[in-house]
């Protein structure tokens, strides 16, 4: 299909010389003279003759592979063949890919890598042997002007390889000339980003944080009914109100004591009945947990900036003006957001476009560099940014996900291997085995702290102790409600009245307003 390398027809050049050499030697030998002084034994026969021509041809004939493995010396290239020893009845395949971390690497003169363990383990189920081979120019593969296709699709329409196994991303255009495979790994579009680069500063409320709207709106419900309960309860029991308005728990000073009791400030004023006693300490105890809940989560906030980013989606990437954003020069991403028809999705290609010699970037190395030493944000394949944050705890990757798709193994158009090869990706992805070479490949070397992720407490967190405070207020008020039962039954045997029309008066005579009271008094005490 080519010429021979250069190599090849030098070693020709050199053994045919040799070989007229020594069949000159032979010639003048057998005449008694000798050739350039060297003397050559009689006992070169015949047989010895076709011997080394034998061994020369065969030499030879290896030499076109010694000669490309040489041109080949770049680590660029993998053969099943030298790593099994054996299996030449299988079929052979010839594999293109690119040169991306962690999916394709070069360790000296092998390859290795997520595709590459992939590719393994696909060949040891279809049983057959490959050959891999960098991308010539180095590209993924699109569309030119002229229409026709680079990188590694280009190399599958022109059979030039038989499979393409790279973080390939299926779409449409490239489906149209090649097939893929069902994805191996699933993917998106999202936003890497520096953490110190869009951090904002706390907002006057960030001591709320910690909570989060829901348990502060349980919160002050419990404290109201709290209150409420132990008002009521001093109200109702007969040792902490005799009929005066001396009572220590009025309605304003019951209000103040929770708040208090939240603040640890003591018990003040001390509650003499049962009753009160049961509600004041189970509010006691839901103030403590509350307060450790919060200095805990506190203590968090203050150490986590999580809840700070002030970029979380495409639309605040958009409108902020002190970073620079671009993606990929030539890539899927681009062309998805050129092809959007969502007005925020069109804004973010505008705004590439208009800067498209400046914010591009020709591979994934250059636009984490970018991202680390200057304001810039990289629009991406979420999977490879995922990567980025692993191996480079200063980085982080925006919550919003654009456009999920998939990374797939592209083959000719009608080939046989592709359906074999989807089935087979599935039974890896059944077995765990995609999920052990993703958790393989894309190992953090940040601590396990710097990926946990915090959120404000909600209620049901606590909701144990909110349960607990119900049952001691309900608790409590029936107590308060029994030692009034119990002093309406002495005064109503000592009356010779009904209990239960005396226990109605004491409840109606305790919950009278002031002036209908101070009347009454009035009127009994007169003559």
């Amino acid at each position: 299909r080519s010429f021979p390398p250069r190599s090849y027809l030098l070693g020709s050049w050199r053994y045919l010389l040799l070989l007229r050499w020594l069949q000159g030697s032979c010639l003048a030998r057998s005449n008694g003279a000798s050739f350039s002084g060297a003397v050559i034994p009689l006992s070169m026969d015949k047989s010895l003759w076709v011997a080394f021509c034998l061994g020369t041809a065969l030499f030879l004939l290896d030499e076109p592979n010694r000669a490309a493995a040489a041109e080949n010396g770049d680590g660029t290239s993998k053969d099943t063949d030298s790593a099994r020893g054996g299996g030449k009845d299988l079929p052979m395949l010839y594999v293109t890919t690119i040169l991306e971390d962690p999916y394709v690497m070069a360790k000296g003169t092998e390859l290795e890598g997520y595709c590459i363990d992939l590719l393994e383990k696909l060949s040891e189920m279809l049983h057959f042997r490959y050959k891999v081979g960098v991308v010539k120019d180095g590209k993924y593969g699109t569309l030119s002007t002229n229409g026709n296709w680079s990188g590694m699709i280009g190399e599958i329409v022109r059979k030039e390889a038989d499979l393409a196994v790279a973080p390939l991303t299926i779409t449409s255009a490239r489906e149209d000339v090649v097939d893929f495979t069902q994805p191996f790994l699933h993917t998106g579009i999202g936003i890497l980003l520096e953490k110190d680069t869009i951090l904002e500063d706390a907002s006057l409320f960030h001591f709320l944080a910690p909570f989060s709207k829901e348990m502060w709106a349980g919160i002050l419900a419990a404290y109201v009914i709290s209150s409420l309960c132990l008002f009521l309860a001093a109200r109702v029991s007969p040792c902490e109100w005799d009929g005066n308005e001396d009572t220590p728990f009025t309605f304003l000073n019951s209000f103040w004591f929770g708040a208090g009791s939240l603040a640890l400030q003591g018990a003040v004023p001390p509650p003499k009945s049962l009753s009160v006693q049961i509600i004041s300490a189970i509010w006691w105890l839901f103030s403590i947990v509350l307060l450790t809940a919060y200095i805990a989560g506190f203590s968090f906030v203050l150490e986590s900036d999580s809840d700070q980013l002030s970029i979380q989606t495409f639309e605040d990437l958009v409108k902020q003006r002190h970073l620079e954003f671009g993606t990929m020069a030539v890539s899927s991403t681009l062309l998805y957001f050129k092809n959007s028809k969502n007005p925020i999705q069109q804004m973010v290609y505008e705004s590439m476009n208009k800067k498209k010699d400046t914010v591009f970037a020709q591979n994934y190395q250059e636009a984490i560099q970018r991202v680390l030493n200057s304001n810039y944000a990289f629009i991406g394949e979420t999977v490879s940014q995922d990567l980025a944050v692993a191996r480079h705890c200063n980085l982080i990757r925006t919550p919003e996900v654009l456009g999920a798709r998939g990374f797939g193994i592209a083959t000719p158009q009608g080939s046989p291997w592709t359906n074999k090869l989807s089935v087979a990706i599935l039974k890896l992805g059944e077995a765990g085995d995609l999920d052990y070479l993703r958790s393989k490949w894309w190992e953090s070397s940040c601590s396990q702290d710097d990926h946990d992720k915090w959120s404000p407490l909600k209620p049901q967190a606590l909701g144990g102790i909110f349960l607990i405070l119900a049952l001691g207020l309900a608790i409590g008020m029936l107590v308060a409600v029994i030692e009034l039962s119990k002093k309406s039954r002495r005064t109503a045997d000592q009356e010779k009245k009904s209990c239960c029309s005396v226990f109605t008066e004491e409840l109606s005579q305790r919950f009278r307003p002031r002036e209908i009271r101070k009347q009454e008094t009035a009127g009994k005490s007169k003559p």
